[in-house]
């Protein structure tokens, strides 16, 4: 069905301009993480919150309020797992990775490849976004918590201070 009446659209304009006015606030108020690289505790707020926005704009059982609540909890429980991962080991293991050495000294690490299902082409890839050509000249690629690749030249890794311990150390 194309329209059904304007008290349904005002409806969606004037909920949909409060539940967006109050995601914006609780969003700022939430700090930087809520928008940061997404781990994957980070991306279930996110989607979350936008089913949650989608809910309040298009489903008239759910009163605003309602919705303004769960952004609000959603931003809470957000705002919590990171604090306690910060604060506690268990929980860090929990909701975050560890970053991970795909290459190490030009050499592709096939076992970390595999264990983290990420093909050599984007390992290549993302050495060429970094402006570089050849394999030898990278120190590390490392798989981030958040996904991406970062690519450390070679005439950059000065004493490796920065490199992700390996798995059980």
């Amino acid at each position: 069905m194309f329209f059904d009446n304007w008290q349904g659209l005002w409806r969606v304009v004037l909920v949909g301009t409060a539940a967006y006015a109050t995601l914006v606030i609780v969003l700022r108020m939430s700090g930087k993480r809520t928008l940061a690289k997404l781990n994957a505790f980070d991306l279930v707020v996110t989607v979350a919150l936008g089913s949650t926005l989608a809910t309040v704009l298009l489903t008239k059982d759910v009163a605003l309020l309602e919705g303004m609540v769960a952004f609000a909890l959603l931003a809470l429980l957000q705002f919590l797992v990171a604090w306690s991962a910060c604060r506690f080991r268990i929980v860090a293991r929990f909701a975050k990775s560890d970053p991970r050495i795909l290459l190490a000294d030009g050499h592709i690490l096939e076992d970390a490849l595999r264990e983290e299902r990420v093909s050599p082409d984007e390992v290549k890839a993302a050495v060429r976004g970094a402006g570089v050509g050849d394999l030898s000249d990278i120190a590390a690629v490392v798989l981030e918590t958040d996904g991406s690749l970062s690519v450390i030249a070679r005439d950059r890794a000065g004493a490796r201070t920065a490199w992700p311990q390996e798995r059980g150390s």
